[in-house]
């Protein structure tokens, strides 16, 4: 227990006491690197929770800033945030929560440009993202940088979380090898979302994310767990990757990223 001070021992203690845990998975975590994409409705449960079990470096990168219309269900934000860089606030709900945590910000869009750079230094991927261009090009990179991508989505009452880890099992684009087209699927700003949802689904990256980190259990890989929250209704599809898929199929045709906004329609309006 050299490597902890008396405080994380006591702040960790329900953790090391866990026999699948203990002081060597705790050890683990704190010097994990994780990335949240957004700090937002998922990104929000995703980051106080990985904080809370101690994750050593969580990035997050976000240019919006916090509305109002935000509050209902981004839960690293309150009202004194409001006008603020979402990246900034959730910077310091962190370390009020664990002033252990290192917290690196990307206060910048996700491109095809800074992608590959900023993915390279961290282990685990956690994708909160709300728009189809950003899903795809976080899947690409994912698979040309081996970085495991902890997914999750959220609509209306719905939602639903997978880990597309490459060379295990599938990745986004054997589950949906094209995007919708352009003004078919409305936004969550367009639909509505139940507040509490990604509460649930982002709380469900994060565990999935520990249990990578830790080696135990058994990750969504290859399964797609839905959530309807009306139903109270979990269940689960088994995913199997694309042997003919344009970016992890045997034959990929796609080796570099390409133009997302326009791969998925929002170039032509």
């Amino acid at each position: 227990m050299s490597f902890f001070t008396e405080e994380q021992i006591y702040r960790y203690s329900r953790h090391i006491i866990l026999p699948e845990v203990g002081g060597k998975g705790q050890k683990k975590l704190m010097e994990a690197r994780v990335l949240l994409l957004g700090a937002g409705g998922l990104g929000s449960p995703a980051a106080i929770y990985l904080a809370a079990a101690g994750i050593g470096t969580i990035g997050i990168i976000d240019f919006d800033i916090v509305d109002m219309s935000n509050l209902q269900r981004q839960i690293l934000h309150g009202v004194n945030d409001i006008g603020r860089l979402k990246a900034e606030s959730a910077h310091d709900t962190i370390k009020s929560l664990n002033p252990d945590v290192k917290v690196e910000l990307y206060k910048e869009r996700l491109t095809s440009e800074n992608i590959i750079s900023i993915f390279k230094g961290y282990d685990i991927v956690v994708d909160g993202c709300d728009n189809f261009p950003t899903r795809y090009l976080v899947n690409d990179a994912c698979i040309m940088t081996d970085k495991t991508n902890v997914h999750g989505s959220i609509f209306r009452f719905d939602g639903q979380v997978t880990v597309f880890k490459p060379k295990e099992g599938p990745c986004y684009r054997c589950l949906y090898p094209e995007p919708p087209p352009a003004g078919l699927v409305p936004s969550c700003q367009e639909a509505g979302v139940l507040g509490v949802l990604p509460g649930i689904i982002g709380t469900l990256q994060a565990v999935e994310v520990i249990k990578l980190i830790l080696g135990i259990g058994k990750p969504l890989i290859g399964r797609l767990l839905l959530y309807n929250s009306l139903d109270t209704d979990f269940r689960q599809v088994k995913l199997r990757r694309d042997i003919n898929c344009p970016v992890c199929g045997d034959n990929p045709t796609i080796k570099g990223l390409i133009n997302y906004e326009e791969f998925c329609g929002v170039g032509r309006h």
